[in-house]
Order: structure tokens, then sequence, then C-alpha cells
């Protein structure tokens, strides 16, 4: 029988300096990654450039240059990874669209969850609206981006955030709610 890996033992070595550590970890946590990247990836509509190994990749060399993170679990690392690759994301929308504010925008549904047809938002402007929500509540901000960017879980999030799944579902609606609201008005504001 294989011996179970301590993936929180190597992020930690790795936090510590140890570069065999990293080799380790990298094979371990390589499917996870690919396998979030391609579930944010779904929310994209055609056109996005990126592919789910090269939003796995940029988002492992940016983590990659913060030497001072100190790892403190698994769940730790793939939220702050969920993060990272939200930056991506935004990043690279913002370079498609660095004409006038929302041309050529690639447009991802903000509730995946309800069978019927979506209204899309295009990623700039739900990462300013995340910024915004991060300021006033900044729990209800990181359970949108472990949910819609991370894909994960009630109960995945629960355990990043170490809250309960029932406070995670109070923020996540809260969340939605206030996003849906600024978004529209945003919207509203551009039209006019």
């Amino acid at each position: 029988m294989k011996p179970l890996v301590n993936v929180t033992g190597l992020l930690q070595a790795w936090s510590g300096g140890d570069a065999d550590a990293l080799a380790e970890l990298a094979p371990l946590v390589q499917r996870e990654l690919r396998e979030m990247a391609r579930r944010i990836l779904v929310s994209e509509r055609a056109g996005c450039p990126l592919q789910a190994t090269e939003l796995v990749q940029e988002s492992y060399l940016r983590l990659l240059e913060w030497k001072s993170v100190r790892w403190q679990n698994r769940a730790h690392f793939f939220s702050t990874t969920a993060r990272m690759m939200r930056r991506v994301l935004v990043d690279a929308a913002r370079v498609r669209q660095c004409g006038k504010r929302g041309a050529g925008s690639e447009l991802v549904p903000l509730d995946e969850d309800i069978a019927a047809p979506q209204p899309h938002v295009d990623l700039v402007a739900l990462a300013d609206a995340l910024d915004a929500l991060a300021a006033i509540e900044p729990r209800a901000s990181r359970v949108v981006e472990l949910r819609f960017f991370g894909g994960f879980s009630v109960e995945e999030t629960a355990e990043a955030l170490s809250v309960s799944a029932r406070t995670v579902n109070h923020d996540w609606n809260t969340a939605r709610a206030w996003l849906h609201r600024q978004l529209l008005a945003q919207d509203s504001y551009e039209r006019v």
C-alpha cells in the first residue's frame, strides 16, 4: 500500500526553504490545480486566450515569486491559488479590453447553480466589484473568490476559511445579491 503523502507537511517545508519539498509537492497538486483551472475556464465564453495548463502555469509562476508565504495547510494553498488564478484571468481580461471599457470583454456567468440562462458579467467588472465588496465584507468576498474562481464546494470553502457551512451559504447569498446590484448599477451607468 502506497503511503499517504502529507501535502501540508510539504507546503510547510517549502515555506521553510526546502526546494526538494517543492519538487515533491508539484506533481502531487498538479492534477487538482488543472481541475480547478478547468472549472474556472468552463465559465468563460469562447475567446479566452488561456487554456487550463497555461492558467495553472502562470498562477504557479506567480506563486513562486512569493518567497515569504508561510503555508498553513492544504486549504490555505488552494485558496491562495484560486485567488492567484482570479488575478491571472482578470489581468488577461484587462489586456483584451485595453481599448474602450467593455470592448472585447469576455463574459462569464456569475451563478452556475441555476439552470435558466444567466446574465453574464465581464471579469474586470466582477474583479472591481469584488474589490469593493472586500472593503466592506472581506469574508464574503473570499467566499465568492473560492466558490466562483476556485470551484470550491461549500464544505471546502468552510474548511479554507475556518467557518461553518451555514456561514459560507449566508456569505455566498449576501455577496451574490450585493454583486448583482453593483454590476447592474455599473451597467446602467455605462449605458447612459
